[in-house]
Order: C-alpha cells, then sequence, then structure tokens
C-alpha cells in the first residue's frame, strides 16, 4: 500500500461522524518550495503519544523535511520532492502507537 492510501486509511479510521467535522488533516504547498502537512491528533490514539522532532538535512535548499508535534497536531514541512517522506514520517509514528 502507498503512502497516500495509508494516508487515508488512517483519516477513514479516525472517522466517527465526530472527529471530521473538527478535525482532518491539511496538504499545503511553501514557497520555498515545499510542502506543509498538518494533521489533527486530538481526539485520536496518538493524542499525547511521544514523539521525537524530526530534522532530515534542515540546511539542504530542496532536500529536508522538519516534523514535531505541537498543539495536538502533527506538523510537516519538506523540500518539493519529499512529501511522500514527511507522509511516511507521519505513518510510522502513527502505526508504531
Amino acid at each position: 500500500m502507498g503512502t497516500i492510501s495509508e494516508l487515508q486509511k488512517w483519516y477513514s479510521s479516525q472517522c466517527d461522524e465526530d472527529w471530521e467535522h473538527s478535525y482532518g488533516i491539511k496538504i499545503d504547498t511553501l514557497d520555498n518550495p515545499g510542502w506543509k502537512l498538518e494533521i489533527d491528533i486530538e481526539g485520536t490514539s496518538l493524542e499525547g503519544a511521544p514523539f521525537s522532532e524530526t530534522e532530515i538535512n534542515y540546511d539542504s535548499d530542496n532536500d529536508w523535511v522538519i516534523c514535531r508535534v505541537e498543539d495536538n497536531k502533527f506538523k510537516g514541512a519538506c523540500g518539493p520532492m519529499l512529501l511522500e517522506k514527511m507522509i511516511s514520517i507521519f505513518l510510522e509514528w502513527a502505526n508504531g502507537t
């Protein structure tokens, strides 16, 4: 299963006729260029789960990823070709808790 399919599966598993009305997933672009990912974890099994901030090649212009949990959200940003890598970091954490 690919990363997008796995993310869809995780999202679908959170939908309980309540959670999806207030929370969700946002994928957007950055102007440097790159991607931004924000996933609400409030009300999920991930709420309160430990996550160590991840930085990969942060000094690179294009091949970088940074992920953290803040305000009950998984927040990530990455270079233009690393969207799948960033999503996989979330999924590895989500599947390991």
